[in-house]
């Protein structure tokens, strides 16, 4: 049986602090594997525009290329409609019988796992493991695992502001993920 780390977000882009997270929990916790989840329609963030879902992929693909450990896992991008964690997590469980789910989550995260849909269904069927974050208190009830993870201050908001004003993003993506973004004109003005 692989223990896999489930690490589910936009990835508008991926950049190398998600790259870190995954990295470290994989080492931390002694997973086998960590597969980057890119949702279709996340449920708590409906406020703005977002590369097209096929964009999306293929930047965690072009992110993810150099780890054996890591792979992409379109399982949301399959569905139409809101992302909801616990019905991807019934599915892979479906789909992979054998393996046991853990499920990293940021401590912003953390902070809103009370609000989850089905969160005590979602409990029942994977470990949540949190993720320190600056400026998220990241204590909860329920029964997480913790990563200690070092900081690196970048998030995808900060790439996609740069990359409308010209700025360079050089260090804070891979740069097969920036060749991608040049070729596919994303996030100009």
């Amino acid at each position: 049986m692989k223990k896999i780390g489930l690490f589910g977000g936009t990835f508008d882009p991926p950049h190398n602090g998600h790259l870190l997270m995954a990295n470290e929990v994989r080492f931390q916790l002694g997973l086998d594997e960590i597969w980057f989840i890119p949702n279709h329609h996340p449920p708590h963030k409906t406020d703005r525009r977002r590369a097209d879902s096929h964009h999306r992929a293929k930047m965690v693909e072009a992110a993810i290329q150099s780890n054996p450990h890591f792979r992409l896992e379109c399982i949301e991008l399959e569905r139409e409609g809101p992302s909801y964690t616990v019905e991807t997590v019934e599915l892979l469980k479906k789909r992979h019988p054998h393996e046991e789910f853990f499920f990293m989550i940021g401590a912003d995260m953390v902070d809103y796992l009370p609000k989850w849909h089905r969160v005590q269904d979602l409990l029942q069927m994977i470990t949540f493991i949190g993720m320190k974050r600056p400026g998220y208190q990241g204590e909860t009830t329920y029964p997480l695992l913790f990563a200690d993870v070092p900081l690196f201050d970048v998030s995808s908001t900060l790439i996609r502001q740069r990359i409308k004003l010209g700025e360079p993003v050089d260090y804070l993506i891979p740069d097969a993920v920036e060749r991608y973004i040049k070729e596919h004109h994303l996030y100009e003005s």
